[in-house]
């Protein structure tokens, strides 16, 4: 049966074959390619031998290389930023590309405990033979450490502050202590951490200042241009009707601009000529955001419509990303539509197809 979604690895296993064999450059210790390679796999373009390969990472190529670099130091890595920025999703492919395996991941909530980091225990185990290594649940930070592969740290100031401690000894002494078995799991060459977080959860579980220390961070920026962020839900809405086998056309450019303009503008406060100023919603509006409302307006046009995006498609989706607030954001929102959407010409059946939709 196939997979709803694959893993980075999987999904592009032709563009790392081809990388591996066109790269010449040193590799660090158990990577899979070299850290020039790796940027090439995360930015795109033509190798030698004409194989194309996709990028995964619209925006600056600087930011991308010093997140490899950092990796190959014996600091870890905190992709940060507000929601939407990719910060999943570069994590994703930098393990993908560094070890081949991106599936050694921790999720961080406010129930994860110090056992998802450290280790757990058998427990019929331990109560028929007591502590002992056959008894030891390994968990995904002691599986990288050793094996020597990047261990992935997702939403990580969501975590505890003393869950998150549990990574100061780790980070610094690349090792795991077990004194129940007075042993101690030392970390092999490669291992590193790559934790994202982003700014909305500030404060909600502050970062010590003792972690930050052991993090090198990079900021995820929201896209530049409006040209920047068009190519990356266009590349991001193909990979993913392709993935989900959606039996509907991908949109026009033309559709997609019209989205990323909404988007940008509420996002920013201003129009695009900026002349007129506007308030903003209460949620991110991020990239994230437009590529789920091309998904979904997708899904609509292929089951229930003639399977081409139209305005009616998008409507729904487009209302309830802007629309978190039941009080404040039906304010903006009305206002932008009547003040902005509904002077374009080009705009007028997006401003039908959204009056239509209650927000209410």
């Amino acid at each position: 049966m196939a997979k709803l979604r694959k893993h980075a690895e999987d999904q592009f296993a032709e563009e790392l074959e081809n990388l591996r064999k066109q790269d010449t450059a040193v590799r660090p210790p158990n990577w899979k390619l070299s850290p020039q390679a790796v940027v090439r796999y995360l930015m795109g373009g033509k190798l030698a031998n004409g194989f194309e390969i996709i990028p995964k990472y619209i925006g600056d190529q600087r930011l991308m290389e010093i997140a490899v670099a950092t990796l190959t130091t014996d600091r870890a890595l905190l992709l940060y930023g507000i929601p939407g920025t990719g910060k999943s999703w570069v994590s994703e492919h930098l393990t993908a590309a560094i070890s081949g395996e991106s599936t050694l991941i921790i999720q961080g909530t406010a129930g994860t405990s110090e056992e998802a980091i450290r280790y757990g225990w058998n427990y019929a185990k331990l109560l028929s033979e007591g502590p002992s290594e056959s008894a030891l649940v390994k968990t995904p930070m002691i599986r990288g450490m050793e094996e020597g592969k990047p261990v992935r740290i997702e939403e990580l100031t969501r975590m505890g502050a003393d869950v998150q401690d549990t990574l100061i000894t780790v980070l610094s002494e690349k090792m795991m202590p077990v004194p129940e078995l007075d042993i101690e799991i030392q970390a092999e060459q490669g291992f590193t951490v790559i934790a994202t977080a982003n700014n909305r959860d500030k404060g909600v579980n502050e970062l010590s200042s003792a972690l930050k220390r052991r993090f090198n961070t990079v900021i995820l920026p929201t896209p530049k241009t409006s040209q920047e962020e068009i190519n990356i839900v266009k590349t991001r809405v193909a990979s993913l009707a392709e993935s989900l086998q959606l039996p509907a056309e991908i949109p026009a450019l033309q559709e997609i601009n019209r989205i990323v303009k909404i988007f940008r503008e509420l996002r920013h406060g201003v129009t695009e000529d900026g002349k007129t100023k506007l308030k903003s919603p209460s949620g991110t509006m991020s990239t994230a955001e437009v590529i789920s409302v091309v998904n979904s307006g997708m899904a609509l046009a292929a089951h229930f419509g003639d399977g081409r995006l139209s305005a009616q498609d998008i409507a729904s989706g487009l209302v309830g990303a802007v629309v978190k607030d039941p009080v404040q954001d039906v304010v903006v929102w009305r206002e932008y539509l009547e003040t902005v959407v509904k002077t374009r010409q080009d705009f007028r059946d997006i401003y039908r197809a959204c009056k239509e939709v209650r927000v209410d």
